[in-house]
């Protein structure tokens, strides 16, 4: 990792996203609530509102998926950190650009990688 690389800026602030946004999952579930309980909630209102409830429910998980996955990219790119491999690209090696980390601190490939990544989607 090259000296503009400064570790300990993106941890900052990869701490600071994760807070947030385990801030922001509390809060739109009204609280510490399982999945279970999202769940329990929707299916207790009337037929009339079961359409409704079903596309809710559906938004909730999708929602609940995607902060899921976010999550689980800023546990991997802190345990980069931690190995010593952060700011290296996973699947080249290549360092990573500190503009691409600053725009996504997440970033576990170069901008090459992930395009053939995601074209093998």
């Amino acid at each position: 990792m090259t000296s503009s690389h400064t570790p300990s800026l993106y941890r900052e602030r990869l701490l600071q996203e994760r807070a947030q946004l385990l801030q922001r999952i509390a809060e739109q579930r009204g609280g510490l609530v399982s999945r279970a309980d999202m769940a329990a909630e929707h299916d207790v209102r009337s037929l009339d509102d079961r359409a409704q409830a079903i596309s809710e429910r559906n938004d909730e998980f999708a929602m609940n998926e995607h902060e899921t996955a976010e999550l689980g990219d800023i546990e991997a790119a802190l345990e980069r950190m931690d190995a010593g491999t952060y700011g290296q690209c996973t699947d080249c090696g290549v360092t990573i650009p500190p503009a691409r980390l600053n725009a996504y601190p997440t970033a576990k490939r170069c901008i090459d990688c992930q395009t053939v990544a995601e074209q093998r989607r």
